[in-house]
């Protein structure tokens, strides 16, 4: 039986600050695999315009928060940003979230969560990260810009800026349990072991008072 060995990336804090990292490393391994398309989310749209700068070649889809997503009649994306995804060669993909819509505005009103909230905290528990990266396929598969038999890089954050990347076989959203996280090329991983915390410097410390 065959089988493969590939690096995964742990940053030790998520965040804005991994975006570069991210966006090089996604870069170099989308190359590595041979793929061409790159959905990035993006909110005002800082990563988007900084990813079509680095990621040279590449389809990149800039996948945003829906219209109305903070107040009505708003988006997020900055007209700034949004001119320079689309000089750059970018394409702009703003749709209902996957894991949001109705079922959110019955949460909202009545305080009962739905299927489609539980499955987003559930990948959560990979990441905020992981939670998105499935979501944008989702919505890109929706909306025709990507196949579902094609894997593509998919790269997202943790409230701004970008610090997970992952490889995805996309699907459409009411086949959702077919979506496939192919590869982990970098995430946060806060309590790995491998990284020194606080309390793990307070034991030792502790340890060699004694």
């Amino acid at each position: 039986m065959r089988e493969l060995c590939a690096r995964t990336v742990y940053f030790e804090q998520p965040g804005r600050a991994n975006t570069e990292r991210t966006l090089e490393l996604a870069y170099a391994r989308a190359k590595e695999l041979g793929l061409h398309t790159v959905l990035v989310a993006t909110t005002r749209g800082d990563t988007g315009a900084r990813a079509v700068q680095v990621l040279k070649g590449m389809e990149i889809i800039a996948v945003t928060h829906e219209a109305g997503h903070r107040a009505p009649n708003t988006q997020d994306l900055t007209p700034e940003n949004r001119a320079a995804i689309e000089a750059a060669g970018g394409r702009i993909l703003t749709c209902q979230h996957a894991f949001a819509g109705v079922n959110r505005a019955v949460r909202k009103k009545l305080g009962a969560y739905q299927l489609d909230e539980i499955i987003a905290y559930t990948l959560r528990t990979f990441g905020q990260g992981m939670k998105v990266v499935v979501e944008i396929a989702l919505m890109a598969a929706d909306a025709g810009l990507v196949r579902t038999d094609v894997p593509v890089m998919c790269i997202a954050g943790s409230g701004h800026g970008a610090d997970m990347a992952a490889v995805v076989l996309p699907t459409n959203s009411h086949t959702i349990f077919q979506v496939r996280v192919v590869e982990v090329v970098c995430r946060p991983s806060p309590e790995h072991p491998a990284f020194e915390h606080p309390r793990d410097r307070a034991t030792s410390s502790e340890e060699d008072a004694r």
